[in-house]
Protein backbone atom coordinates (compact mmCIF):
# COMPACT_ATOMS: atom_id res chain seq x y z
CA UNK A 1 0.00 0.00 0.00
CA UNK A 2 1.45 3.63 -0.69
CA UNK A 3 2.10 5.97 1.79
CA UNK A 4 0.30 8.33 0.18
CA UNK A 5 -2.45 6.25 1.10
CA UNK A 6 -2.24 6.00 4.77
CA UNK A 7 -2.08 10.03 5.31
CA UNK A 8 -5.52 11.39 6.21
CA UNK A 9 -5.38 15.52 4.38
CA UNK A 10 -7.59 17.98 5.82
CA UNK A 11 -9.11 18.38 2.96
CA UNK A 12 -10.33 14.33 2.46
CA UNK A 13 -11.24 15.07 6.16
CA UNK A 14 -13.52 17.45 5.33
CA UNK A 15 -14.98 15.53 1.89
CA UNK A 16 -15.90 13.02 4.32
CA UNK A 17 -17.04 14.72 6.99
CA UNK A 18 -19.52 16.12 4.65
CA UNK A 19 -20.67 12.88 2.89
CA UNK A 20 -21.56 10.79 6.42
CA UNK A 21 -23.22 14.08 7.50
CA UNK A 22 -25.54 13.83 4.32
CA UNK A 23 -25.76 10.14 4.69
CA UNK A 24 -27.06 10.35 8.44
CA UNK A 25 -29.37 13.35 8.01
CA UNK A 26 -30.41 13.68 4.72
CA UNK A 27 -33.01 10.58 3.74
CA UNK A 28 -31.63 8.94 0.01
CA UNK A 29 -34.75 10.51 -1.76
CA UNK A 30 -34.34 13.95 -0.06
CA UNK A 31 -31.10 14.01 -1.70
CA UNK A 32 -32.25 12.89 -4.84
CA UNK A 33 -35.26 15.57 -4.99
CA UNK A 34 -32.33 18.38 -3.65
CA UNK A 35 -30.40 17.34 -6.98
CA UNK A 36 -33.22 17.73 -9.12
CA UNK A 37 -34.44 21.11 -7.34
CA UNK A 38 -30.93 22.29 -8.09
CA UNK A 39 -30.70 21.44 -11.82
CA UNK A 40 -34.14 23.11 -12.00
CA UNK A 41 -32.64 26.51 -10.25
CA UNK A 42 -29.21 26.08 -12.04
CA UNK A 43 -31.45 25.79 -15.55
CA UNK A 44 -33.36 28.48 -14.60
CA UNK A 45 -30.31 30.47 -14.15
CA UNK A 46 -27.86 30.03 -17.20
CA UNK A 47 -30.98 29.29 -19.22
CA UNK A 48 -29.60 31.66 -22.23
CA UNK A 49 -26.22 29.88 -22.07
CA UNK A 50 -27.37 26.09 -22.23
CA UNK A 51 -30.36 26.86 -23.89
CA UNK A 52 -29.21 24.98 -28.07
CA UNK A 53 -31.74 27.16 -29.87
CA UNK A 54 -34.20 30.30 -29.91
CA UNK A 55 -37.28 28.99 -28.76
CA UNK A 56 -38.71 30.96 -31.55
CA UNK A 57 -36.76 29.55 -34.00
CA UNK A 58 -38.31 27.06 -36.62
CA UNK A 59 -37.11 24.36 -38.94
CA UNK A 60 -39.92 23.29 -41.17
CA UNK A 61 -38.05 21.04 -42.60
CA UNK A 62 -37.99 19.08 -39.39
CA UNK A 63 -41.93 19.59 -37.96
CA UNK A 64 -42.32 17.00 -35.01
CA UNK A 65 -39.54 15.33 -35.27
CA UNK A 66 -38.63 12.39 -32.95
CA UNK A 67 -36.49 12.73 -30.12
CA UNK A 68 -33.60 11.08 -29.93
CA UNK A 69 -31.98 13.18 -33.02
CA UNK A 70 -28.10 14.49 -33.09
CA UNK A 71 -29.79 18.29 -33.42
CA UNK A 72 -33.27 17.88 -31.65
CA UNK A 73 -32.57 15.83 -28.55
CA UNK A 74 -36.11 15.98 -27.41
CA UNK A 75 -37.72 16.54 -30.58
CA UNK A 76 -39.36 19.17 -32.45
CA UNK A 77 -43.42 20.53 -32.08
CA UNK A 78 -45.58 21.32 -35.00
CA UNK A 79 -43.99 24.17 -36.33
CA UNK A 80 -40.41 22.63 -35.83
CA UNK A 81 -38.97 24.65 -32.76
CA UNK A 82 -36.88 22.75 -30.92
CA UNK A 83 -38.92 21.03 -27.78
CA UNK A 84 -35.46 20.98 -25.42
CA UNK A 85 -34.89 24.96 -25.84
CA UNK A 86 -38.63 25.90 -25.36
CA UNK A 87 -38.35 23.49 -22.06
CA UNK A 88 -35.52 25.03 -20.52
CA UNK A 89 -37.28 28.59 -21.09
CA UNK A 90 -40.25 27.18 -19.52
CA UNK A 91 -38.64 26.23 -17.01
CA UNK A 92 -37.06 29.66 -16.03
CA UNK A 93 -40.35 31.33 -16.55
CA UNK A 94 -42.20 29.04 -14.66
CA UNK A 95 -39.65 28.97 -11.63
CA UNK A 96 -39.67 33.04 -11.74
CA UNK A 97 -43.54 33.34 -11.36
CA UNK A 98 -43.59 30.49 -8.90
CA UNK A 99 -41.00 32.13 -6.89
CA UNK A 100 -42.20 35.45 -7.03
CA UNK A 101 -45.59 34.59 -6.02
CA UNK A 102 -44.60 32.62 -3.17
CA UNK A 103 -42.59 35.58 -1.88
CA UNK A 104 -45.19 38.15 -2.50
CA UNK A 105 -47.91 36.04 -0.79
CA UNK A 106 -45.82 35.02 2.33
CA UNK A 107 -44.62 38.71 2.67
CA UNK A 108 -48.71 39.42 2.33
CA UNK A 109 -49.70 36.97 4.49
CA UNK A 110 -47.26 37.29 7.53
CA UNK A 111 -47.49 41.14 7.54
CA UNK A 112 -51.61 41.12 7.71
CA UNK A 113 -51.21 38.16 10.30
CA UNK A 114 -48.60 40.57 12.54
CA UNK A 115 -51.05 43.16 12.49
CA UNK A 116 -53.60 41.17 13.56
CA UNK A 117 -51.54 40.15 16.34
CA UNK A 118 -50.72 43.82 17.58
CA UNK A 119 -54.10 45.65 16.99
CA UNK A 120 -56.42 42.78 17.88
CA UNK A 121 -60.04 44.01 18.18
CA UNK A 122 -61.49 45.69 14.65
CA UNK A 123 -58.08 44.62 12.81
CA UNK A 124 -57.81 41.11 13.91
CA UNK A 125 -61.26 40.21 13.18
CA UNK A 126 -60.71 42.13 9.43
CA UNK A 127 -58.02 40.32 8.86
CA UNK A 128 -59.83 37.22 9.68
CA UNK A 129 -63.14 37.68 7.80
CA UNK A 130 -60.44 38.25 4.97
CA UNK A 131 -58.44 35.41 5.66
CA UNK A 132 -62.02 32.97 5.51
CA UNK A 133 -63.17 34.90 2.38
CA UNK A 134 -60.04 33.89 0.30
CA UNK A 135 -60.68 30.44 1.41
CA UNK A 136 -64.15 29.83 0.71
CA UNK A 137 -62.99 31.85 -2.54
CA UNK A 138 -62.61 29.32 -5.74
CA UNK A 139 -59.05 31.01 -6.73
CA UNK A 140 -59.09 29.17 -10.14
CA UNK A 141 -62.56 30.94 -10.97
CA UNK A 142 -61.70 34.58 -9.87
CA UNK A 143 -57.95 34.41 -11.94
CA UNK A 144 -59.94 33.25 -14.89
CA UNK A 145 -61.98 36.15 -14.54
CA UNK A 146 -59.25 38.64 -13.60
CA UNK A 147 -56.88 37.63 -16.80
CA UNK A 148 -59.93 37.69 -19.03
CA UNK A 149 -61.32 41.01 -18.23
CA UNK A 150 -57.49 42.64 -17.56
CA UNK A 151 -55.39 40.41 -20.44
CA UNK A 152 -52.42 37.99 -19.52
CA UNK A 153 -49.15 40.23 -18.58
CA UNK A 154 -46.28 38.79 -16.48
CA UNK A 155 -46.34 41.05 -13.96
CA UNK A 156 -50.16 40.70 -13.40
CA UNK A 157 -49.42 36.83 -13.41
CA UNK A 158 -46.96 37.23 -10.69
CA UNK A 159 -49.60 39.25 -8.51
CA UNK A 160 -52.34 37.37 -8.99
CA UNK A 161 -50.63 34.30 -7.99
CA UNK A 162 -49.08 36.40 -5.14
CA UNK A 163 -52.94 36.02 -3.40
CA UNK A 164 -52.81 32.35 -3.55
CA UNK A 165 -52.83 30.91 -0.09
CA UNK A 166 -51.09 34.36 1.84
CA UNK A 167 -54.34 33.47 4.78
CA UNK A 168 -52.20 30.20 5.54
CA UNK A 169 -49.61 32.40 6.21
CA UNK A 170 -51.61 35.21 8.06
CA UNK A 171 -53.21 32.45 10.17
CA UNK A 172 -49.76 31.28 11.14
CA UNK A 173 -48.19 34.32 11.79
CA UNK A 174 -51.07 35.64 13.99
CA UNK A 175 -51.32 32.76 16.22
CA UNK A 176 -47.02 32.55 16.28
CA UNK A 177 -46.96 36.45 17.28
CA UNK A 178 -49.91 35.89 19.48
CA UNK A 179 -48.19 33.25 21.59
CA UNK A 180 -44.45 34.90 21.48
CA UNK A 181 -45.94 37.88 22.94
CA UNK A 182 -46.91 35.85 25.62
CA UNK A 183 -43.36 34.74 26.45
CA UNK A 184 -40.78 36.97 27.94
CA UNK A 185 -38.21 37.72 25.64
CA UNK A 186 -41.06 39.96 23.39
CA UNK A 187 -41.99 41.52 26.83
CA UNK A 188 -38.89 42.13 28.16
CA UNK A 189 -37.73 43.93 24.54
CA UNK A 190 -41.21 46.33 24.76
CA UNK A 191 -40.20 47.10 28.43
CA UNK A 192 -36.51 48.41 27.15
CA UNK A 193 -38.51 50.63 24.84
CA UNK A 194 -38.05 48.74 21.58
CA UNK A 195 -40.75 49.70 18.88
CA UNK A 196 -43.76 47.26 17.68
CA UNK A 197 -41.98 46.90 14.27
CA UNK A 198 -38.69 46.09 15.99
CA UNK A 199 -39.73 43.69 18.18
CA UNK A 200 -41.45 41.90 15.26
CA UNK A 201 -38.51 42.07 13.08
CA UNK A 202 -35.76 41.88 14.92
CA UNK A 203 -37.38 39.49 17.82
CA UNK A 204 -40.65 37.55 16.80
CA UNK A 205 -40.06 37.11 12.91
CA UNK A 206 -36.80 35.14 13.57
CA UNK A 207 -38.43 32.82 15.90
CA UNK A 208 -41.04 31.85 13.63
CA UNK A 209 -39.49 32.26 10.29
CA UNK A 210 -38.73 28.43 10.15
CA UNK A 211 -42.18 27.37 9.94
CA UNK A 212 -42.87 30.42 7.71
CA UNK A 213 -40.27 28.76 5.60
CA UNK A 214 -41.74 25.13 5.52
CA UNK A 215 -45.46 26.98 4.85
CA UNK A 216 -43.85 28.51 1.45
CA UNK A 217 -42.76 24.95 0.49
CA UNK A 218 -45.91 24.08 0.46
CA UNK A 219 -47.30 26.98 -1.62
CA UNK A 220 -44.66 26.62 -3.83
CA UNK A 221 -45.75 23.77 -6.19
CA UNK A 222 -49.06 24.13 -5.59
CA UNK A 223 -48.70 27.93 -7.58
CA UNK A 224 -46.49 25.56 -9.80
CA UNK A 225 -50.01 23.86 -10.70
CA UNK A 226 -51.98 26.71 -10.69
CA UNK A 227 -49.95 28.61 -12.86
CA UNK A 228 -49.78 25.43 -15.70
CA UNK A 229 -53.49 24.78 -15.21
CA UNK A 230 -53.66 28.95 -16.29
CA UNK A 231 -51.28 28.54 -19.25
CA UNK A 232 -53.24 25.25 -20.42
CA UNK A 233 -56.49 26.87 -20.40
CA UNK A 234 -54.65 29.68 -22.23
CA UNK A 235 -55.12 32.63 -19.75
CA UNK A 236 -51.45 32.14 -18.48
CA UNK A 237 -48.44 33.07 -20.34
CA UNK A 238 -48.33 33.96 -24.18
CA UNK A 239 -46.76 33.30 -26.59
CA UNK A 240 -44.33 33.95 -27.96
CA UNK A 241 -43.05 33.32 -24.35
CA UNK A 242 -43.40 29.61 -22.97
CA UNK A 243 -44.10 28.21 -19.46
CA UNK A 244 -44.68 24.52 -19.02
CA UNK A 245 -48.46 24.97 -18.63
CA UNK A 246 -48.21 26.89 -22.41
CA UNK A 247 -46.24 24.08 -23.79
CA UNK A 248 -48.59 21.44 -22.26
CA UNK A 249 -51.26 22.83 -23.63
CA UNK A 250 -50.22 23.40 -26.87
CA UNK A 251 -48.80 19.66 -26.68
CA UNK A 252 -52.33 18.40 -26.01
CA UNK A 253 -53.52 18.63 -30.01
CA UNK A 254 -50.83 16.68 -30.96
CA UNK A 255 -51.03 13.92 -28.04
CA UNK A 256 -51.34 10.81 -30.35
CA UNK A 257 -48.76 12.18 -33.10
CA UNK A 258 -46.01 13.41 -31.24
CA UNK A 259 -46.32 13.26 -27.85
CA UNK A 260 -43.16 14.30 -26.79
CA UNK A 261 -44.10 17.67 -26.70
CA UNK A 262 -46.64 17.69 -23.92
CA UNK A 263 -44.86 14.50 -21.62
CA UNK A 264 -41.43 16.53 -21.25
CA UNK A 265 -42.92 19.63 -19.88
CA UNK A 266 -45.35 17.53 -17.90
CA UNK A 267 -42.83 15.55 -16.47
CA UNK A 268 -40.69 18.48 -15.27
CA UNK A 269 -43.81 19.73 -13.68
CA UNK A 270 -44.51 16.79 -11.93
CA UNK A 271 -40.75 15.85 -10.39
CA UNK A 272 -40.49 19.50 -9.45
CA UNK A 273 -44.00 20.02 -7.24
CA UNK A 274 -43.16 16.13 -5.65
CA UNK A 275 -39.36 17.60 -5.22
CA UNK A 276 -40.16 20.16 -3.38
CA UNK A 277 -42.85 18.89 -1.63
CA UNK A 278 -40.57 16.36 -0.45
CA UNK A 279 -37.98 18.22 0.65
CA UNK A 280 -40.78 20.06 2.89
CA UNK A 281 -41.82 17.43 4.85
CA UNK A 282 -38.30 16.78 5.84
CA UNK A 283 -37.62 20.50 6.60
CA UNK A 284 -40.90 20.43 8.68
CA UNK A 285 -39.86 17.06 10.51
CA UNK A 286 -36.58 19.01 11.01
CA UNK A 287 -37.39 21.75 12.22
CA UNK A 288 -40.42 20.71 14.92
CA UNK A 289 -38.72 21.26 18.10
CA UNK A 290 -41.53 18.40 19.63
CA UNK A 291 -39.87 15.83 17.55
CA UNK A 292 -36.09 16.34 18.33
Amino acid sequence: MATSDLIETPVSRKQGGLVSFLRRNVPFSVALCLLWLAAMVATAIFADQVRPFNITAMDLTSRLSAPGGAKHLLGTDELGRDVLSRLIQSIRVSLVIAFGATLLSAIFGTLLGFLAAQFRGFVEHLVLMLADFQAALPFLIMSLAVLAFFGSSMPLLVCLMGFYGWERYARIARGLAIAAGAQGYAAAVVQLGATPMRVYLRHILPNVASTLIVSMTLTFPEIILMESGLSFLGLGVQPPETSLGNMVGFGREYLTRAPWIMLAPAIVIMLTTLSISLVGDWLRDKLDPTIR
